[in-house]
């Protein structure tokens, strides 16, 4: 798992630098690679349950994502159609993933409330730091509802129950909230930071490989 972990951190540090360097298609390709490691560990560590599969396809969904949405710095006539199919593809992945650890929860009930709750939250204050079309903003409820629900959901597991599985999956659910929020802020904000992209793809890897690695102890 170590080796596929390092390798996976490494392409991504790789991905970064190529998209630093405007070299958008040796980027997508090497940022293809790095996802595709945290697609092989959550494998490694399967243990072929019905939860771990819905994980794993999650994972799949994800990688594909990633490489949308940077096929748009490719095909940039048709840039934000290419953003949106990716981010509804990452919203598949996040319900794979809610379809997961939901049957878990003992009190999905409340779980559902506060999820609502800091959605508004968090929705109000971003829709004061940036500025883009109707289309993104809706897609961006759902989005980050979505994300928000399944952090309720993971630490209300970790909080119910806690063990390696859920304490991995809820920090690896958290990392992926703190990374998006990143980058809806550097994409739609008043100004782009390569700071700010950093953190986002360092989070997101993080978080990813948090979620595949959980499956190691899902019992």
């Amino acid at each position: 798992m170590i080796p596929v972990i390092l390798l996976c951190l490494v392409l991504a540090a790789l991905f970064l630098y190529q998209e630093g360097k405007e070299n958008y298609v040796s980027a997508v390709i090497v940022k293809g690679l790095a996802s595709l490691c945290f697609v092989v560990l959550g494998l490694i560590c399967s243990p072929g349950s019905h939860p771990a599969r819905l994980v794993v396809i999650g994972l799949v969904l994800g990688c594909v994502a990633d490489v949308l949405l940077n096929l748009r710095m490719v095909f940039k006539e048709k840039g934000q159609l290419i953003f949106l199919v990716g981010i509804l593809v990452f919203l598949s992945g996040h319900i794979l993933y809610l379809a997961a650890v939901l049957p878990m929860s003992p009190n999905w009930i409340l779980c559902f409330a506060v999820a609502a709750v800091l959605t508004t939250l968090l929705m109000i204050w971003l829709f004061k730091q940036i500025s883009a079309k109707p289309a993104f903003k809706i897609f961006g409820v759902f989005y980050i509802g979505a994300i928000m629900l399944l952090n309720c959901v993971a630490f209300g597991n970790l909080f119910a129950a806690p063990s390696a599985f859920t304490g991995l999956f809820a920090a690896g659910a958290a990392f992926f909230l703190v990374s998006d929020v990143v980058l809806i802020l550097n994409t739609f904000g008043p100004e782009t930071r390569r700071s700010l992209r950093v953190t986002n793809i360092s989070l997101y890897y993080i978080g990813q490989l948090l979620i595949a690695l959980s499956l190691r102890f899902l019992v």
